[in-house]
């Protein structure tokens, strides 16, 4: 289950989709608003989601880790709207009965749902104009 969320992610609520007695491993994921990008002040964050094709491509990119790795169920969840710095933006959880499939399966989650979703965000500066920035991480980039 993946969905898209005009209002602060619910964390508690998302966790709880995941209690299953057969798993021995939770993993989780939150990118959260931090307060600077490539030497800025960001003041704050606005993400736009085309949402028909975003829960689609989500749905897709669940299904595929299932099959990758030895996972029982993946939750996730990405804000649209205006955040604030340390507003979680988005949210990615993974049961498996071993620790080693649910990590690998929560990297690969987030790693292609930055990638793959249609997600524009846009970075509200202290001392500057607004400006809409890359969401995707390309080959070769290190991840921060």
């Amino acid at each position: 289950m993946f969905r898209v969320s005009n209002v602060p992610i619910d964390t508690d609520l998302l966790s709880k989709q995941l209690i299953n007695s057969s798993a021995g491993a939770f993993v989780c994921f939150e990118g959260r608003v931090r307060n600077h990008n490539e030497g800025s002040e960001v003041a704050s964050l606005e993400y736009e989601v085309y949402e028909g094709l975003a829960a689609k491509e989500a749905l897709r990119i669940v299904e595929e880790a299932k099959e990758k790795f030895d996972i029982l169920d993946v939750v996730g969840a990405h804000r649209q709207g205006h955040l604030e710095i340390g507003d979680i933006a988005v949210w990615i959880g993974v049961i498996a009965s071993h620790r080693g499939p649910a990590f690998s399966a929560c990297r690969y989650v987030i790693d292609e749902i930055k990638h793959r979703l249609p997600v524009w965000k846009k970075e509200h500066y202290k001392d500057k104009a607004p400006r809409w920035v890359s969401c995707h991480e390309g080959e070769g980039h290190e991840i921060r």
